[in-house]
């Protein structure tokens, strides 16, 4: 009766603790790909940031994000002309970035949700060009969130001033939720000898509910829309069981 128990959720939601760090790593990291977006092996900047910040996490990764955020495209290598295969005398050379070349949205936040943003080009305006498929802003899901951030390399993760074994990124989307025992949420005594719930035993049931839904939706097939709806609400109900002060 005295351990912890968890609810495995249907679909990722943000911790709402989080949720502006989050939005800062999807500012340094393609979202295509989920490498760093400046060349961390050969951009002097960037060489100058690590060894100005080596010693202090906290401050690399608020120096790489106010870096990374201004750039605009993934960092590409450049072309080996004469070996495209990796293979002879130049196969040895260091490690390139690796890098996808991909434009990079704008990140913002409303409420607690993600949007990912482009900006429109003379020729997207006209309905040319490549990125004119693409829409000017679309949600960024916390199951999107989360793959782009599993993606990030050790080497990058370590990079940007987190760490692997205590801090790694993908772990500030919740993908399974802890649920404290009852010793913690004891019921509460109204008047004579009536008993109610603790609040957070409430929130637990809601948020079982809304998970359940998500999961009935997504095998029945529903439309996506009707899904996204209960994502929504659970993440509502998740944020607001962490801090029942703020506005969905």
């Amino acid at each position: 009766p005295g351990h912890f128990g968890h609810i495995d959720l249907a679909r990722p939601v943000f911790h709402i603790g989080f949720l502006g760090k989050i939005k800062k790593l999807l500012e340094i990291v393609c979202t295509h790909c989920g490498k760093v977006k400046s060349d961390t092996a050969s951009d002097p900047v960037f060489e100058q940031i690590v060894k100005r910040t080596r010693g202090s996490r906290k401050r690399r990764f608020q120096e790489v994000w106010e870096y990374c955020s201004k750039i605009t495209i993934c960092q590409a290598d450049e072309p080996r002309e004469d070996d495209d295969m990796n293979y002879g005398a130049d196969a040895a050379a260091p490690a390139q970035h690796g890098g996808c070349g991909h434009e990079q949205p704008a990140i913002r936040k409303e409420g607690l949700k993600l949007f990912q943003v482009w900006k429109r080009g003379s020729n997207e305006e006209e309905g040319e060009g490549q990125s004119s498929s693409q829409p000017d802003k679309r949600p960024l899901t916390a199951m999107e969130a989360h793959a782009i951030l599993r993606k990030m390399s050790r080497e990058d993760i370590d990079v940007v001033g987190l760490s692997n074994e205590y801090a790694r990124p993908d772990w500030m989307v919740l993908t399974v939720l802890p649920v404290p025992p009852p010793h913690v949420r004891p019921g509460v005594t109204e008047g004579g000898s009536n008993q109610a719930q603790d609040d957070l035993t409430y929130k637990l049931a809601e948020i079982i509910k809304s998970n359940m839904n998500v999961r009935k939706f997504e095998e029945e097939g529903a439309p996506a829309h009707i899904i996204s709806e209960f994502e929504q609400l659970l993440q509502f109900h998740v944020a607001t069981y962490m801090d029942n002060a703020i506005a969905g």
